[in-house]
Protein backbone atom coordinates (compact mmCIF):
# COMPACT_ATOMS: atom_id res chain seq x y z
CA UNK A 1 0.00 0.00 0.00
CA UNK A 2 1.07 3.53 -0.63
CA UNK A 3 2.58 5.37 2.36
CA UNK A 4 1.01 7.52 4.43
CA UNK A 5 1.85 9.54 7.75
CA UNK A 6 -0.07 7.72 10.29
CA UNK A 7 1.50 9.37 13.21
CA UNK A 8 4.19 11.64 15.18
CA UNK A 9 7.07 10.21 17.51
CA UNK A 10 5.62 12.29 20.86
CA UNK A 11 8.26 10.39 23.52
CA UNK A 12 11.33 8.36 23.16
CA UNK A 13 12.57 6.32 26.27
CA UNK A 14 16.01 4.84 26.80
CA UNK A 15 17.09 2.56 29.65
CA UNK A 16 20.68 2.36 30.64
CA UNK A 17 19.89 -0.48 33.06
CA UNK A 18 17.71 -2.85 32.26
CA UNK A 19 14.80 -2.85 34.64
CA UNK A 20 15.49 0.27 35.89
CA UNK A 21 13.88 3.93 34.97
CA UNK A 22 14.00 4.88 32.03
CA UNK A 23 15.38 8.57 30.15
CA UNK A 24 12.66 10.59 28.28
CA UNK A 25 15.12 11.97 25.35
CA UNK A 26 14.37 14.25 22.83
CA UNK A 27 16.16 12.45 20.00
CA UNK A 28 18.03 8.73 20.11
CA UNK A 29 20.50 7.46 18.06
CA UNK A 30 20.29 3.81 16.81
CA UNK A 31 22.51 1.44 16.69
CA UNK A 32 22.63 -2.26 15.51
CA UNK A 33 21.61 -3.05 18.98
CA UNK A 34 18.68 -0.25 19.31
CA UNK A 35 18.92 2.87 20.75
CA UNK A 36 21.96 4.22 21.59
CA UNK A 37 22.28 3.05 25.74
CA UNK A 38 19.73 1.01 25.68
CA UNK A 39 19.91 -1.89 28.14
CA UNK A 40 23.79 -1.64 27.92
CA UNK A 41 23.78 -2.24 31.99
CA UNK A 42 22.45 -5.42 33.80
CA UNK A 43 21.86 -5.76 37.36
CA UNK A 44 22.76 -9.59 38.59
CA UNK A 45 22.65 -11.69 41.83
CA UNK A 46 25.56 -13.38 43.16
CA UNK A 47 25.30 -16.17 40.34
CA UNK A 48 25.35 -13.80 37.60
CA UNK A 49 21.93 -14.14 36.63
CA UNK A 50 19.76 -10.95 35.53
CA UNK A 51 17.61 -9.04 38.26
CA UNK A 52 14.75 -7.28 36.70
CA UNK A 53 11.75 -5.90 38.63
CA UNK A 54 9.64 -9.75 38.52
CA UNK A 55 11.80 -10.44 41.01
CA UNK A 56 13.41 -7.25 42.49
CA UNK A 57 10.47 -4.32 42.01
CA UNK A 58 12.91 -2.03 44.40
CA UNK A 59 14.56 -1.89 40.69
CA UNK A 60 11.80 0.80 39.74
CA UNK A 61 13.24 3.51 42.38
CA UNK A 62 16.87 3.50 40.65
CA UNK A 63 17.05 6.63 38.69
CA UNK A 64 19.21 7.03 36.06
CA UNK A 65 21.30 9.55 34.38
CA UNK A 66 23.58 10.26 31.65
CA UNK A 67 25.02 13.48 29.95
CA UNK A 68 23.09 15.55 27.59
CA UNK A 69 25.76 15.04 24.83
CA UNK A 70 25.78 11.19 25.12
CA UNK A 71 22.56 11.42 22.89
CA UNK A 72 24.49 13.29 20.38
CA UNK A 73 25.57 11.32 17.66
CA UNK A 74 28.98 10.90 17.35
CA UNK A 75 30.00 11.76 21.12
CA UNK A 76 32.82 9.73 22.80
CA UNK A 77 33.00 9.32 26.77
CA UNK A 78 35.57 11.15 28.25
CA UNK A 79 37.57 10.36 31.20
CA UNK A 80 35.17 12.78 33.20
CA UNK A 81 31.97 11.03 31.62
CA UNK A 82 29.60 9.39 33.88
CA UNK A 83 26.40 7.53 34.46
CA UNK A 84 24.97 8.75 37.91
CA UNK A 85 22.90 6.15 39.40
CA UNK A 86 19.99 7.28 42.42
CA UNK A 87 17.82 5.67 45.08
CA UNK A 88 15.67 6.15 48.03
CA UNK A 89 17.97 6.24 51.16
CA UNK A 90 21.29 6.03 48.94
CA UNK A 91 23.91 8.19 48.03
CA UNK A 92 24.69 9.22 44.31
CA UNK A 93 26.78 6.32 42.18
CA UNK A 94 29.28 7.22 39.48
CA UNK A 95 29.74 5.10 36.98
CA UNK A 96 32.71 5.91 34.35
CA UNK A 97 31.39 5.34 30.84
CA UNK A 98 35.12 4.90 29.72
CA UNK A 99 36.98 3.60 32.04
CA UNK A 100 38.01 -0.65 31.55
CA UNK A 101 36.25 -3.13 33.41
CA UNK A 102 36.76 -6.81 34.09
CA UNK A 103 35.57 -9.07 31.98
CA UNK A 104 33.20 -12.11 33.71
CA UNK A 105 32.10 -14.81 32.32
CA UNK A 106 28.75 -16.69 33.59
CA UNK A 107 26.36 -13.52 33.19
CA UNK A 108 23.15 -14.75 31.92
CA UNK A 109 19.89 -12.92 31.14
CA UNK A 110 16.52 -15.21 29.97
CA UNK A 111 17.90 -17.38 26.81
CA UNK A 112 21.36 -15.94 26.84
CA UNK A 113 24.53 -16.18 28.74
CA UNK A 114 28.19 -15.50 28.21
CA UNK A 115 30.53 -12.98 29.15
CA UNK A 116 29.70 -9.12 30.37
CA UNK A 117 31.97 -6.26 32.14
CA UNK A 118 32.17 -5.80 35.63
CA UNK A 119 31.28 -2.11 36.86
CA UNK A 120 33.40 -3.14 40.02
CA UNK A 121 33.15 -3.10 43.52
CA UNK A 122 31.78 0.40 44.86
CA UNK A 123 28.78 -0.52 42.37
CA UNK A 124 28.44 -4.06 43.83
CA UNK A 125 28.17 -2.31 47.22
CA UNK A 126 26.03 0.14 45.96
CA UNK A 127 23.33 -1.96 44.07
CA UNK A 128 23.77 -4.73 47.48
CA UNK A 129 23.13 -2.28 49.91
CA UNK A 130 19.98 -1.12 48.09
CA UNK A 131 18.07 -4.33 47.10
CA UNK A 132 19.81 -6.10 50.55
CA UNK A 133 21.13 -9.74 48.08
CA UNK A 134 24.65 -9.88 47.13
CA UNK A 135 24.36 -7.83 43.55
CA UNK A 136 26.96 -6.90 40.83
CA UNK A 137 26.75 -4.50 37.94
CA UNK A 138 27.53 -5.43 34.88
CA UNK A 139 27.51 -4.11 30.80
CA UNK A 140 26.82 -5.80 28.02
CA UNK A 141 30.67 -7.04 26.47
CA UNK A 142 29.72 -5.81 22.80
CA UNK A 143 33.36 -6.82 21.88
CA UNK A 144 32.76 -10.68 22.32
CA UNK A 145 29.65 -11.33 22.77
CA UNK A 146 26.27 -10.98 20.64
CA UNK A 147 22.60 -11.86 21.73
CA UNK A 148 20.39 -12.81 18.84
CA UNK A 149 16.84 -12.26 18.41
CA UNK A 150 14.34 -14.73 18.10
CA UNK A 151 14.98 -16.08 14.44
CA UNK A 152 11.32 -16.81 14.18
CA UNK A 153 10.59 -13.46 14.02
CA UNK A 154 13.34 -11.11 13.54
CA UNK A 155 16.54 -13.02 12.21
CA UNK A 156 20.08 -11.64 11.58
CA UNK A 157 18.86 -8.87 14.44
CA UNK A 158 20.03 -8.50 18.05
CA UNK A 159 20.00 -6.90 21.03
CA UNK A 160 21.79 -6.16 24.18
CA UNK A 161 19.65 -7.09 27.48
CA UNK A 162 16.37 -6.22 26.03
CA UNK A 163 13.78 -8.66 27.20
CA UNK A 164 13.78 -9.81 23.52
CA UNK A 165 13.72 -7.14 20.74
CA UNK A 166 15.77 -3.55 19.95
CA UNK A 167 12.63 -1.31 19.68
CA UNK A 168 9.00 -1.30 21.52
CA UNK A 169 6.32 1.08 20.04
CA UNK A 170 3.27 2.14 21.82
CA UNK A 171 0.04 4.09 20.19
CA UNK A 172 -0.74 7.10 23.14
CA UNK A 173 -3.92 8.30 22.09
CA UNK A 174 -5.44 5.24 23.97
CA UNK A 175 -4.69 6.71 27.27
CA UNK A 176 -7.52 9.43 26.47
CA UNK A 177 -9.67 7.30 25.03
CA UNK A 178 -9.61 3.49 25.93
CA UNK A 179 -8.27 3.22 29.45
CA UNK A 180 -9.13 6.43 30.84
CA UNK A 181 -8.20 7.48 34.46
CA UNK A 182 -6.89 4.25 35.02
CA UNK A 183 -4.42 4.23 32.28
CA UNK A 184 -3.19 8.33 32.40
CA UNK A 185 -2.49 7.55 36.42
CA UNK A 186 -0.41 4.67 35.42
CA UNK A 187 1.34 6.49 32.75
CA UNK A 188 2.38 8.82 35.08
CA UNK A 189 4.24 6.16 37.34
CA UNK A 190 5.54 3.88 34.74
CA UNK A 191 6.92 4.03 31.36
CA UNK A 192 5.74 0.90 30.71
CA UNK A 193 8.97 -0.94 30.60
CA UNK A 194 10.84 -1.35 27.38
CA UNK A 195 8.75 1.06 25.75
CA UNK A 196 11.01 3.21 23.03
CA UNK A 197 8.43 5.34 21.33
CA UNK A 198 5.37 6.68 22.39
CA UNK A 199 3.38 7.99 19.27
CA UNK A 200 0.05 10.20 18.98
CA UNK A 201 -1.94 11.19 15.92
CA UNK A 202 -3.33 7.69 15.17
CA UNK A 203 -6.43 5.90 16.50
CA UNK A 204 -5.87 3.56 19.38
CA UNK A 205 -4.26 0.05 19.05
CA UNK A 206 -3.47 1.28 15.37
CA UNK A 207 0.05 -0.20 15.92
CA UNK A 208 -1.23 -3.71 16.28
CA UNK A 209 -1.55 -3.77 12.48
CA UNK A 210 1.81 -2.12 11.22
CA UNK A 211 4.20 -4.39 9.89
CA UNK A 212 6.43 -1.89 8.30
CA UNK A 213 6.70 1.84 8.77
CA UNK A 214 9.44 4.67 8.29
CA UNK A 215 10.48 6.88 10.66
CA UNK A 216 12.79 9.57 9.65
CA UNK A 217 13.55 7.80 6.53
CA UNK A 218 14.56 4.33 8.24
CA UNK A 219 12.38 0.88 7.98
CA UNK A 220 11.17 -0.60 11.01
CA UNK A 221 9.61 -3.69 10.74
CA UNK A 222 6.48 -4.73 12.87
CA UNK A 223 7.80 -8.05 14.01
CA UNK A 224 5.59 -9.35 16.84
CA UNK A 225 2.77 -7.74 18.85
CA UNK A 226 4.12 -7.81 22.37
CA UNK A 227 2.71 -9.19 25.63
CA UNK A 228 2.81 -7.87 28.77
CA UNK A 229 4.15 -9.50 31.80
CA UNK A 230 3.66 -8.36 35.81
CA UNK A 231 6.05 -5.56 35.34
CA UNK A 232 3.39 -2.87 34.18
CA UNK A 233 1.26 -3.76 37.49
CA UNK A 234 4.45 -2.18 39.54
CA UNK A 235 4.16 1.37 40.55
CA UNK A 236 7.41 3.21 39.49
CA UNK A 237 6.99 5.55 41.96
CA UNK A 238 6.92 3.48 45.17
CA UNK A 239 7.88 -0.60 43.67
CA UNK A 240 4.92 -1.90 45.28
CA UNK A 241 2.40 -4.68 42.37
CA UNK A 242 -1.11 -3.98 41.84
CA UNK A 243 -3.79 -5.16 39.86
CA UNK A 244 -3.77 -2.67 37.39
CA UNK A 245 -3.60 -1.36 34.39
CA UNK A 246 -3.32 -5.57 33.55
CA UNK A 247 -7.08 -6.14 34.82
CA UNK A 248 -8.13 -3.37 32.57
CA UNK A 249 -6.40 -4.53 29.99
CA UNK A 250 -7.67 -8.29 30.15
CA UNK A 251 -11.24 -7.28 29.15
CA UNK A 252 -10.05 -6.00 25.37
CA UNK A 253 -6.60 -7.01 24.72
CA UNK A 254 -6.08 -10.28 25.81
CA UNK A 255 -5.80 -13.08 22.93
CA UNK A 256 -8.92 -13.78 23.88
CA UNK A 257 -10.12 -11.31 22.70
CA UNK A 258 -7.55 -10.39 20.09
CA UNK A 259 -7.26 -13.76 18.56
CA UNK A 260 -10.12 -15.65 19.20
CA UNK A 261 -9.30 -18.73 16.46
CA UNK A 262 -6.00 -18.65 17.96
CA UNK A 263 -4.49 -20.91 20.81
CA UNK A 264 -5.26 -19.03 24.01
CA UNK A 265 -2.32 -18.92 26.39
CA UNK A 266 -3.91 -15.69 28.77
CA UNK A 267 -1.65 -13.41 27.28
CA UNK A 268 -2.44 -9.78 27.04
CA UNK A 269 -1.15 -7.41 24.31
CA UNK A 270 -0.16 -4.04 24.63
CA UNK A 271 2.34 -2.36 21.79
CA UNK A 272 4.07 -3.58 18.74
CA UNK A 273 8.09 -4.97 19.00
CA UNK A 274 10.10 -3.60 16.14
CA UNK A 275 13.39 -4.51 14.21
CA UNK A 276 15.43 -1.91 11.83
CA UNK A 277 16.86 -3.09 8.79
CA UNK A 278 18.65 0.34 8.55
CA UNK A 279 20.58 -0.02 12.08
CA UNK A 280 22.57 -3.02 10.94
CA UNK A 281 24.36 -1.15 8.14
CA UNK A 282 26.60 1.69 8.84
CA UNK A 283 26.36 5.84 8.17
CA UNK A 284 25.53 8.86 9.88
CA UNK A 285 21.89 10.64 10.33
CA UNK A 286 19.90 6.89 11.76
CA UNK A 287 18.59 9.55 14.58
CA UNK A 288 15.00 9.43 15.99
CA UNK A 289 13.89 12.61 17.41
CA UNK A 290 10.47 13.64 19.09
CA UNK A 291 8.32 15.18 15.96
CA UNK A 292 9.46 12.98 13.54
CA UNK A 293 6.14 11.92 11.32
CA UNK A 294 5.16 8.52 11.30
CA UNK A 295 4.61 6.73 7.76
CA UNK A 296 2.70 2.97 7.95
CA UNK A 297 4.00 1.61 4.46
CA UNK A 298 2.18 -2.31 5.01
CA UNK A 299 0.04 -3.40 7.80
CA UNK A 300 -2.27 -6.54 8.05
CA UNK A 301 -6.25 -5.96 8.38
CA UNK A 302 -6.93 -7.05 11.80
CA UNK A 303 -4.69 -8.03 15.35
CA UNK A 304 -5.08 -11.51 14.69
CA UNK A 305 -3.21 -11.25 11.49
CA UNK A 306 -0.54 -9.85 13.47
CA UNK A 307 3.04 -11.68 14.52
CA UNK A 308 2.16 -12.73 18.53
Amino acid sequence: MAERASATISSIFIYPIKSCRGISVPRAPLSPTGLKWDRQWLVVNSKGRAYTQRVEPKLALVQVELPNEAFEEDWVPGQTSYMVIRGPGMEALKVSLSKPCKVVDGISCWEWSGSALDEGPEASLWFSRFLGNPTRLVRFNAASETRAVDPAYGRGYKTMFSDEYPFMLLSQVLSLCSLGLIFLRFLKVFHFQCLSFLVNGCKPFSEDLWTEIKINKLTFHGVKLCSRCKVPTINQENGIAGSEPSEALTKFRSDKVLRPNGKQQGKVYFGQNLVCKDSLTGGKGKVIRVGDPVFVVKQVHSPAEAAA
